[in-house]
């Protein structure tokens, strides 16, 4: 029997309407760079469709195999616990359908380059300003491991000497304590990361915080959302790809 593949993606979800258009507009650009017939978008939680909507349309459709691009940044909770204790229920009502999960995107020189580039042309850059990287914050202890890879390689990149770390909720330091640090030891000017793939309550609390700071004559910018990048998408065509095809391409 044909084998007929199915992408489903997964992003994390979001209160915000804006956001959420955002994510699905991203992923219509990837569906239509994808060559596979079935493709669908979910949310891990308030957005919808949720995974279980999505994985039931790409049955319906037709699909015997899924595979689940989830499109998180880092391996915590959400990519351990939450996402597999969606599929399960899925997987043991259709244990017909093989279902594969592409890996988060990890701590990748691809992403680090892609971050240093954005630095640079954040039109605020001139070599003398502190760096800092908000990320969405975890329980999961590994977070903090990968957030030191990522400020060691940006060290490496930009030559700067300080690259701080914080977050918007679950772990510390929090954002508000990390920008008050810096912005009070630094002369020279901040330039804020967010660690985030797209736009959102988290993102416009950062670029609430930004523009507070600027009006009391600080300097600080940040960069957006990493999806404003051409790396993130290459990254997740690059998950999604029909691992068939690309044996056929090595093998031409």
């Amino acid at each position: 029997m044909l084998s007929v593949r199915a992408i489903l993606y997964v992003g994390h979800g979001t209160r915000s309407e804006k956001g959420a258009k955002e994510a699905k507009s991203f992923l219509e650009k990837i569906i239509r760079q994808t060559n596979v017939s079935i493709q669908e978008i979910s949310f891990l939680e308030l957005t919808e469709p949720s995974i279980e909507e999505g994985f039931i349309r790409c049955v319906k459709k037709g699909a015997t195999a899924i595979t689940v691009v989830p499109l998180f940044l880092l391996a915590a909770g959400h990519i351990k616990t939450d996402i597999p204790e969606a599929l399960l229920p899925l997987q043991q009502q259709y244990p017909q359908i093989q279902v594969t999960v592409a890996d988060p995107f990890g701590v990748q020189e691809w992403i680090l380059d892609a971050i240093t580039e954005m630095v640079k042309g954040s039109g605020g850059w001139s070599g003398r300003e502190a760096l800092l990287v908000v990320g969405r914050g975890s329980s999961d202890p590994a977070i903090h491991e990968a957030f030191r890879k990522i400020t060691e390689g940006l060290k490496k990149r930009l030559e700067v000497e300080t690259v701080s770390v914080c977050y918007l909720a679950a772990t510390s330091p929090s954002f508000q304590l990390g920008i008050e640090e810096i912005s009070r030891e630094i002369k020279a000017g901040v330039i804020v990361i967010p660690y985030l793939l797209f736009g959102g309550l988290l993102l416009d609390e950062i670029d609430q915080e930004v523009n507070r700071r600027n009006f009391k004559g600080q300097q600080v910018l940040h960069t957006g959302s990493l999806s404003r990048h051409q790396a993130i998408r290459e990254i997740i065509l690059e998950r999604s790809a029909d691992r068939e095809e690309a044996s056929e391409s090595s093998r031409a």
